[in-house]
């Protein structure tokens, strides 16, 4: 069996090419091109390449300045957050998310718009493997250029599953799409692309920046009538300081980036069912009746009250089920 595109230098013993992370006493990262006969060289002194090759991961080296470095190959995070850029890069927890929530699987027939730095194709790419299919979007030529050199340093070569097109996603003539990532400035532009590429069950993920972004996309997916109710949220990630009995959260952490939505694809001529939702307390009507729960389109719903309490929503990490219904 042949090895999967970009595995060869992801285990075993460092060899000539491979990308080693060297770190420091005081946590500084250092990554170098292993090649016979040269060296890396900082204030602290110089490494020898040929004290790695053929060498385990994990191992600590010595510079000839007496500092240790300790040798790993660099994680795809550690990848990303490094790489050269000529977009800004979808953050390795949206990723992440985007591959769970979005489902993403081996084999799967995937459209993305928005190819940036390349960061999320190679997420991608590595969960679709190589007998599946990523095509990629991008307008710009620069950002594909900068995109094709990332995605093909990380995997070694060009990756078999991967085309990167130059253009716009709404010319697109692909169908029979499993999943379609949108990293764009107006993904609700493209819906009726995104609706005719998809097979039925399918799911659109849109990553979008702004709070006025999140609110168009999402009504524009309830407003298509090819979607099911779609999903929105955001994630926040932070580290925390453990050394002994000191455990605190970290002082920095990384906040917002963006929100993502998802939504899955209808059978077509099928309509979406009508959303049943509670409504807010007015405090005019008894409150406590116990026919408290109405049939509204879900587009009609955006939050009700006097104090602009938002609707029930789907929620992808715990949904919610709406109230018992009394009819």
């Amino acid at each position: 069996m042949p090895r999967p595109t970009g595995s060869a230098h992801r285990r075993g013993p460092f060899t000539k090419g491979d990308r080693v992370q060297l770190t420091d006493p005081k946590g500084r990262l250092h990554t170098v091109v292993l090649e016979p006969g040269k060296q890396f060289h900082t204030h602290r002194g110089a490494v020898e390449h040929d004290a790695l090759l053929g060498r385990p991961e994990g191992i600590v080296v010595t510079s000839t300045g007496g500092t240790d470095y300790l040798a790993l190959r660099p994680l795809l995070v550690d990848f990303v957050l490094s790489m050269p850029r000529g977009a800004t890069v979808v953050y390795p927890k949206d990723a992440a998310q985007i591959i769970t929530y979005a489902d993403i699987f081996p084999g799967a027939r995937v459209l993305e718009a928005g190819v940036g730095s390349g960061a999320l194709s190679c997420s991608l790419l590595r969960a679709i493997g190589d007998a599946g299919r990523l095509v990629s979007y991008e307008r710009r030529e620069d950002f594909a250029a900068v995109a094709q050199r990332n995605i093909e340093t990380f995997f070694g070569g060009p990756h078999p599953a991967h085309t990167i097109r130059v253009g716009d996603l709404i010319e697109s003539l692909e169908r029979d799409i499993d999943r379609v990532v949108l990293d764009m400035l107006a993904p609700w532009d493209v819906l009726d692309t995104v609706s005719a590429a998809l097979v039925p069950g399918g799911v659109v993920c849109a990553y979008v920046a702004t709070t006025t972004q999140l609110s168009r996309v999402v009504e524009a997916l309830r407003g298509h009538g090819t979607f099911a109710e779609p999903a929105a949220w955001e994630t926040m990630m932070r580290n925390w300081h453990v050394e002994g009995l000191a455990v605190r959260p970290g002082h920095r952490m990384v906040g917002h980036t963006g929100f993502l939505v998802t939504a899955r694809r209808l059978a077509d001529g099928v309509t979406p069912p009508v959303r049943r939702r509670r409504p807010a307390k007015t405090g005019l009507a008894d409150s406590t009746s116990a026919d408290s729960t109405s049939a509204v389109p879900a587009s009609a719903v955006l939050g009700a009250g006097p104090a602009g309490a938002a609707a029930p929503s789907s929620d992808p990490v715990a949904p919610v089920p709406d109230g018992p219904s009394d009819s």
